[in-house]
């Protein structure tokens, strides 16, 4: 196996998600990098621009301009912080969450099921390549200035 055929996979697993669950319509016109966001904001709501970008090894002005076109299309909503109210701490907007929640089950949903019916051999794989794919992605990012 090379790089071009696990990328290839990789989003070809992606692309058959993405067709099996429609994302909603707040999020259609996303790029990537926003829908990064709105993800990590579904896991942990309350993260400041600073902390969402050190999370996505973004630099904290493209965060804070990722934030700016998110609140501007009321996907999120930014908050002062309690302690210091210099500090906007982000979550997503009550209506979207609820969507966003409902579409990552759809996602986890269809990808049960899928797994579910591959042969127990085929999931022992899949599960040793996860750790495999843990190391990969370590080394990847290591290779960072």
């Amino acid at each position: 196996m090379d790089a071009e055929e696990l990328l290839t996979a990789l989003a070809a697993l992606r692309r058959a998600l993405r067709r099996t669950s429609a994302r909603p319509h707040e999020l259609s016109g996303l790029s990537g990098a926003q829908l990064e966001l709105v993800r990590l904001l579904r896991k942990e709501p309350g993260l400041s621009v600073a902390d969402a970008a050190a999370q996505l090894r973004l630099a904290p002005n493209t965060v804070s301009t990722l934030v700016g076109r998110l609140a501007d299309a009321g996907v999120l909503v930014k908050h002062a912080d309690e302690d210091d109210r210099r500090v906007a701490r982000l979550d997503l907007a009550p209506g979207v969450r609820r969507r966003v929640e409902a579409w990552r089950d759809r996602r986890f949903e269809t990808l049960d099921r899928a797994l579910a019916g591959l042969a127990p051999a085929d999931r022992r794989r899949l599960e040793e390549a996860l750790a495999v794919l843990g190391r990969l992605t370590a080394a990847v990012e290591e290779e960072q200035p």
